[in-house]
């Protein structure tokens, strides 16, 4: 139910807001905005909703939740109108259109509308011609969008004979509709309506937003179970890891056995006593088919360690999935639960990254990895100061690693041997053995002149030899993951 002619002149009549200012301007979401004025030592805060089936214009006293990220017509409200006095404020007509007309100086002048329609609300902000500037909706089809003129409706005498009759104010007075404190009476309409909205109007959206949201916690929940099923069902087929070196072994001790006419081994296994038959390849010999199931072998041992990684992982992710859940099933505030929704669903690709490259964290010291020379060259540049710590491989192209640096602290061994295997890892050297690194504050740095891009020269640099860890690599990749939930 939305606010009829007469109601809005009532709401208009009780915020007297005639020659404020405006001090602030919020946006929580995207059909909602708050101003907070203010005038001779009194601040209002005056809420303009355009959701469907509670559109309003009311003075509110309730705590306004900031969205997470500013959104594009807060940000361009602010820019124009924030400070500015308000010279008039008044419904055209009986058309459920307010016109503020606000000023900055003698010279600036603006005309904000509120169309308080229940199916075409709409914020727009335009010059003193008309001339609109922008608008909450972008509705070319009304021409309201930038550089159109916005043509406010046109007063219509005949509309005010009869109009109490027809729009009649809601019964406000002495009405009891808090259930929680049945003595409590609006002391205004403004204060009646806003408790109306809040009470009847957010738990119907509230009701649709749970809707959504158990929608999303299902899907999300399926794909995620899915997922781990799969990671437990490939952790069961790891188990025959050690009968894989087992019938490597038994090729070793039959290979005379084998023909070139056949692509299997039969023999007796010398632990069970059984015959078993064994897959081979005829063209290559016992020695080298042994290799292939010894291969095998390590991949599964290898894999069932990482696999367990991934099954924890998973396993968190379903956590935080339930947690979640349940923080929205518990909030009552609907506006929280649009941000809680938004901000999970927005794609990974779409979350702007905070730096280039890839972050670890480890006993709450900082590591930064670049991958290729943009990377390197923009964390060199942006993100790391003199006192951090670079390493690079020496005498292989690779990424840069940077450990942040923290105050009065000495990088631990610890720390300094994650980051050197980070920086063989991400570099040509990644398979070769024991490899050298050199090591020094980014403040020794010294960028080659006409040099490639991200090429630095190193002063005062130390030596490190590093051979690469796979348990260590192993436990960084699962912090890494760890975080990225």
């Amino acid at each position: 139910m939305s606010l009829n002619c007469n109601e809005i002149n009532l709401v208009l009549e009780e915020l007297s807001i005639q020659g404020a200012f405006i001090q602030d301007i919020i946006q929580p979401g995207f059909d909602t905005l708050a101003l907070y004025t203010y005038k001779e030592g009194t601040a209002k805060t005056v809420l303009i909703c355009t959701a469907q089936n509670s559109v309003r214009l009311n003075e509110t006293r309730r705590k306004i939740t900031k969205n997470n990220k500013p959104l594009r017509f807060m940000e361009f409200l602010k820019s124009r109108i924030k400070g500015c006095r308000i010279n008039s404020i008044e419904q055209i007509g009986l058309e459920r259109v307010v016109k503020l007309e606000l000023s900055h100086s003698e010279t600036e002048f603006f005309n904000l509308y509120i169309r308080l329609w229940n199916n075409a609300a709409n914020v727009i902000l335009c010059d003193q011609n008309d001339l609109v500037l922008d608008s909450m909706f972008r509705r070319p089809e009304r021409y309201e969008v930038k550089g159109e003129t916005f043509i406010p409706p046109a007063v219509i005498q005949e509309k005010y004979e009869d109009s109490l009759q027809k729009f009649p104010v809601r019964q406000w007075e002495n009405q009891h509709v808090n259930q929680n404190n049945p003595e409590w009476v609006a002391k205004s309409f403004n204060e009646y309506i806003d408790f109306w909205y809040g009470e009847f109007a957010q738990s119907l959206s509230r009701e649709a937003l749970l809707e959504k949201a158990e929608k999303w916690y299902n899907s999300n929940l399926s794909k995620k179970e899915n997922a781990l099923n799969n990671l437990l069902q490939k952790k069961e087929s790891f188990k025959n890891a050690d009968s894989l070196k087992h019938q490597g072994d038994l090729i070793l001790a039959y290979g005379h056995l084998i023909s070139e006419d056949s692509n299997f081994l039969e023999c007796e296994d010398y632990e069970t006593g059984k015959t078993v038959r064994l897959v081979i390849n005829p063209k290559k010999s016992a020695q080298e088919n042994a290799a292939d199931y010894y291969k095998n072998y390590k991949k599964a041992v290898s894999g069932s360690e990482e696999i367990e990684h991934d099954i924890e992982i998973a396993k968190k992710q379903i956590e935080k999935l339930n947690a979640l859940y349940e923080e929205i099933k518990n909030e009552p505030n609907p506006v929280k639960i649009e941000q809680l929704l938004r901000k999970d669903t927005t794609p990974k690709q779409k979350q702007k990254k905070s730096h280039p490259g890839l972050e670890y964290v480890v006993n709450g010291w900082t590591i930064y990895v670049g991958r290729d020379a943009n990377e390197n060259d923009e964390l060199l540049r942006r993100h790391v100061r003199g006192e951090d710590m670079w390493l690079h491989v020496r005498d292989f192209p690779g990424g840069y690693v940077f450990i942040k640096a923290q105050k009065n602290k000495t990088v631990p061994l610890d720390i300094l041997l994650d980051a050197g295997n980070l920086a063989v890892y991400y570099s040509k050297a990644r398979n070769a053995g024991k490899t050298d690194l050199y090591y020094t504050h980014v403040k020794y740095l010294r960028r080659a002149k006409n040099g490639p891009k991200g090429l630095v020269l190193p002063t005062q640099e130390k030596n490190l030899c590093i051979t690469p860890d796979r348990q260590r690599l192993s436990k960084l990749d699962f912090l890494h993951k760890e975080a990225q939930i």
